[in-house]
C-alpha cells in the first residue's frame, strides 16, 4: 500500500459502513462522523476515530469522502458554516460519493477551488453487496490530477471506475445509470407479478427468464429478494425516489422526455405512500399484488 492517509469519511450508512471498513483494513487512518452515532460505533470498535461533525472529521484529513442521503445533506455537510469546506485544511481532496445533484457538484467545485481544495463528486452503484465485497461501480467528475491522486482510493472500494469529464459528470453517469435501474425495476416486477397471477410458481419463471434476453443484475439479485418476502434495504425507496426526482428536474433542463422514468417515479411514489419508503426498491414488487 501506498503511504497511510488521514481519510474522513462522512456517512457511515447502509453502503458507507462497509466503504469506510475497505479504508481502515487499508491501513488508514480513518476519522468517522456520522448523524446518528450508533450507525458508526463498529466502525470505531474497529479503531475508527470518531468526531461530532462533519467539519471536525474533515479538519486535519488529506482526504475527505462522503456517502450520505439526499443533496440536501450534502449540501449542509459541505457549504454550510462550519462544514467540510470551510474546516478542511488546504491541499485537501474531497470526494462526494453520495447520488446527488450534477448541479450541486458543481456548485462544490466551486467553493472548493476558492479554498484551494480539489473535489470529485463520485457517486456509486452495485448496493449493500457490492460495498460489502468492494466491487462498486464509481463514477467520477473532476479534474484528472485529483481523480488520480483518488484512483488508488477508489480501487479498495470498486472494480469499475471511470472518470467521465470536469465537475458534476459523475452525477450525470449517476443519473443515467439511476433511469435504467428505476425503469428495469418496473419490467422484472411487472414480469414475476404477471406470472404468479397467471398461476405460474414466480420462483420457476424467475429461473427461466434471468439467464435469458430478461436478465439483468435486478433480477437476479432483487426479484429472488421480493419473492421471498425480503424487502430490507439494500438501497431504499426514498433514496430511488430522490434519485428519480434529480433526473427528472435535470431532464427537463436539456428539454429531455423520459416518459417510462416518469411512470417509475409515479408508482415508486405509490410505494412510499404505502409506508414502504424504508423498504428496499424491490418493495415495488408488493404494489403490484396489493
Amino acid at each position: 500500500m501506498s503511504t497511510p492517509l488521514s481519510i474522513a469519511f462522512i456517512g457511515t450508512g447502509v453502503m458507507g459502513r462497509s466503504m469506510a471498513g475497505h479504508l481502515l483494513r487499508a491501513g488508514h487512518s480513518v476519522h468517522v462522523y456520522n448523524r446518528t452515532r450508533e450507525k458508526a460505533d463498529a466502525l470505531v470498535d474497529a479503531g475508527a476515530h470518531w468526531h461530532a461533525s462533519a467539519g471536525a472529521a474533515a479538519a486535519n484529513a488529506d482526504v475527505v469522502i462522503s456517502m450520505l442521503g439526499f443533496p440536501k445533506d450534502v449540501e449542509e455537510n459541505y457549504l454550510a458554516a462550519g462544514g467540510i469546506i470551510e474546516s478542511a485544511k488546504p491541499g485537501a481532496l474531497l470526494i462526494d460519493m453520495t447520488t446527488s445533484s450534477p448541479l450541486l457538484a458543481k456548485r462544490i467545485a466551486e467553493a472548493a477551488a476558492k479554498r484551494s481544495l480539489s473535489s470529485l463528486d463520485a457517486p456509486v452503484s452495485g448496493g449493500d453487496i457490492g460495498a460489502r465485497e468492494a466491487r462498486l461501480v464509481i463514477m467520477v467528475g473532476g479534474e484528472s490530477a485529483a481523480f488520480e491522486r483518488a484512483k488508488p482510493l477508489f480501487e479498495l472500494m470498486g472494480k469499475n471506475i471511470a472518470l467521465h469529464g470536469a465537475a458534476g459528470a459523475g452525477q450525470y453517469c449517476k443519473m443515467a445509470n439511476q433511469i435504467a435501474v428505476a425503469v428495469g425495476m418496473v419490467a422484472w416486477c411487472e414480469a414475476l407479478a404477471y406470472a404468479q397471477k397467471a398461476g405460474l410458481d414466480p420462483s420457476a419463471v424467475h429461473q427461466s427468464i434471468s439467464g435469458g434476453a430478461a436478465g439483468s443484475w435486478a433480477l437476479t439479485t432483487l426479484a429472488p429478494r421480493a419473492l421471498s418476502g425480503d424487502f430490507a434495504p439494500g438501497f431504499y425507496v426514498k433514496h430511488i425516489i430522490k434519485d428519480m426526482g434529480i433526473a427528472l428536474e435535470s431532464a427537463a433542463e436539456m428539454q429531455l422526455n423520459l416518459p417510462g422514468l416518469a411512470n417509475a417515479k409515479q408508482l415508486y411514489d405509490q410505494v412510499a405512500a404505502r409506508g414502504w419508503e424504508d423498504n428496499g426498491t424491490q418493495a415495488l414488487f408488493k404494489l403490484f399484488l396489493s
